[in-house]
């Protein structure tokens, strides 16, 4: 089941998306091939700290985070991973690494890596590890209000 925030959040805001059921899957390439979505269509939220703040950063499933070009990016010098200790209870209604991309529903500011919106859609985790959500990239960026930036 969907993290209860999101679903209501998505309700509330009368978006429409579909919801994709999947068997237990937890690296981005089973999600990808068991979804039979491109891993570049498939949004992953990664974690990180920006000074002594945590953040979010999603970016298509294919790419890894080039920090030289986040600093530059965010115009901070001070950027790292964020540990599983550092947000797990944060994301209390989520399965551990299965957070969706919307750290503005957990007081959690949003970045996003501006090729995902080379799609029309974008694939995400809901929560769990049985669930992604497909919802059009515009509805996406009316809804967390992340500011776009390179990551990769």
């Amino acid at each position: 089941m969907a993290s209860q925030k999101l679903r209501e959040y998505l309700n509330q805001n009368q978006v429409s998306y579909t919801s994709i059921a999947h068997p237990i899957a937890y690296s981005t390439r089973e999600i990808s091939h068991l979804c039979h979505v491109s891993e570049n269509q498939l949004a992953k939220s990664v974690m990180i700290n920006v000074g002594n703040k945590l953040a979010m950063v999603v970016l298509p499933a294919s790419f890894i985070v080039d920090f030289e070009k986040l600093k530059k990016s965010l115009h901070e010098t001070n950027v790292s991973l964020a540990t599983e200790t550092e947000f797990n209870a944060i994301f209390s209604d989520c399965e551990l690494g299965a957070m969706p991309p919307f750290g503005n529903l957990y007081n959690v500011e949003v970045y996003v890596e501006k090729s995902l919106g080379n799609n029309r859609e974008i694939v995400f985790n809901a929560g769990t590890h049985t669930e992604v959500i497909k919802l059009a990239y515009q509805d996406f960026l009316a809804l967390v209000h992340p500011k776009v930036i390179t990551a990769h």
